[in-house]
């Protein structure tokens, strides 16, 4: 039997921080040119109107074996594949041999990963200039049928004078991996200037010095951008052991709509699980089924392309999530772990939006967010870079993400009294403890235990052994030092 939940859902979903509720979509935003809204609606949401003030509601399907995941649609309304069909492959790979070769580095082949799956749809190659300038300067990009699809981060591909020499008038290159395999075609190229200062500016409102993707990615990269028309020989694989764990936005929604899941809530993180995340995870499965929800599933997807250096690398968190479940501390009947394949730009408002977006083309109709999304500290200033409050307010607002739920997330810190991690309570607030993502990795490195039932043991375990391994490699560099 359906369900209609009005949006007066503090009571309901108390999931929301200050004025911001959990269904946040309901403005459009029409052009004066054009007589219907541009962008995509909530097919969850209807709007009616009582003395000319909206009332949203939502409409929750009734659970039935022919549910499907999709209640959300892809942006463009179909997802793209840019994975040339097996058949063909043979053909593609002689044809890019005799292309003028661009070189990719292992960050720009996460990229080739990320737009040839989808997660970028409709996006169908690396940028060209007009869609480079939408995505720095509107965070968006218009589809041919005049809607905008939220785009903030501008995904190109830059290239050095000699390349662009190499390449002179040919309207096709061939892109080669860093250990010279064939990566794929791109055709129809656009090549224009790479202006770098504009480019870090707008993309993290700040040239400071000492930005981990600016320094890794950009400052040494080459004057030139090329766009074009992608075409990928071969999946993306990396052959670490985890390529299991890298499903595709179409093998997401197959596996969402194999598990006749009627609401798919997504949680992004690049940072081990503590109790306090599963406590947000499964008190928000709680609250969706207290709205009708029949079977809400868990998307647990923690980023996994390029992070920056301290950050604890992609296998040991994956170990210590698959520890987390192991323990039931989350269920896996109600989760799936996947990793997300995007690099990490630490660019807070503006790259929390990709992050949702992409999130919309793998099936999720929710998108948990929390304190200072997608940001970092200050490089040169004793302060975080952005304001923890402007993530999850900028996505309640962002053109092009109308359709995907928004889940503000209470903030949750480890109760002294009860001895476990609890949501905070303000009335009480000496009673608990925060312990950040830096102390965390703080009481790893040393050997000193977090207060119990901070995080599973077997967690736990896995990232003491981790730093023991980081100080053991890092005494023997140090006793080669000495005896070199």
């Amino acid at each position: 039997m359906s369900l209609t939940v009005k949006l007066h859902i503090t009571n309901q979903l108390n999931l929301n921080l200050g004025q911001t509720s959990i269904i946040n979509k309901t403005k459009f935003y029409t052009p004066r040119i054009r007589t219907k809204p541009i962008y995509h609606s909530n097919p969850l949401i209807s709007t009616t109107s009582y003395n000319n003030k909206p009332i949203t509601t939502m409409h929750v399907p009734s659970y039935s074996s022919s549910i499907k995941s999709s209640l959300i649609d892809p942006d463009g309304g179909a997802l793209v594949g840019l994975v040339v069909p097996e058949r063909e492959r043979a053909k593609k790979k002689l044809e890019a041999e005799a292309l003028p070769p661009v070189r990719l580095t292992k960050i720009d082949v996460e990229w080739v990963h990320v737009i040839s799956e989808g997660w970028a749809s409709p996006l169908r190659g690396f940028m060209r200039e007009s869609e480079y300038l939408q995505s720095l300067h509107f965070n968006c990009l218009r589809t041919e049928s005049g809607s905008l699809v939220n785009m903030s981060l501008p995904m190109v591909l830059a290239i050095d004078d000699d390349t662009k020499t190499g390449i002179g008038s040919s309207p096709n290159v061939g892109l080669v991996g860093p250990n010279g395999d064939l990566v794929g075609i791109l055709r129809s190229i656009e090549i224009y200037k790479h202006n770098k200062e504009e480019r870090i500016a707008r993309t993290w409102g700040t040239t400071t010095p000492g930005l981990p993707y600016v320094e890794e990615v950009i400052t040494p990269a080459g004057n030139w951008l090329v766009g074009g028309d992608l075409e990928v020989l071969n999946p993306i694989k990396y052959n670490d052991g985890l390529d299991h764990y890298r499903l595709s936005p179409q093998q997401l929604r197959k596996e969402f709509d194999r598990r006749q899941a009627d609401a798919v809530f997504a949680f992004q993180l690049r940072n081990p699980v503590h109790n306090g995340h599963a406590l947000l995870m499964n008190d928000t499965r709680k609250r969706l089924l207290e709205m009708g929800y029949k079977n809400p599933i868990l998307l647990l997807h923690p980023l996994g392309g390029f992070t920056k250096a301290d950050d604890v690398p992609l296998d040991v968190r994956m170990e210590q999530h698959s520890k987390v479940l192991e323990d039931g501390i989350l269920d896996p009947e109600t989760t799936i772990v996947a990793i997300f394949p995007s690099p990490m730009h630490y660019a807070g408002p503006t790259e929390v939006q990709w992050h949702a977006k992409a999130r919309i083309n793998a099936g999720a109709n929710f998108y948990i967010v929390g304190r200072d999304p997608a940001g970092m500290g200050h490089p040169t200033e004793k302060r975080d870079l952005y304001d923890p409050d402007h993530g999850k307010k900028v996505l309640s607002m962002a053109p092009g993400l109308e359709k995907l739920n928004i889940l503000p997330f209470r903030v949750a810190a480890y109760d002294t009294v009860e001895k476990k991690m609890a949501f905070f309570e303000p009335s009480r607030a000496k009673d608990f403890l925060f312990i950040s993502g830096t102390k965390m990795r703080t009481y790893a490195r040393t050997g000193e235990n977090p207060p119990d039932g901070f995080m599973c043991p077997a967690g736990w375990n896995v990232l003491v052994k981790y730093y023991e391994s980081l100080q053991a490699e890092e005494a023997l560099q140090q006793q080669a030092v000495l005896t070199s």
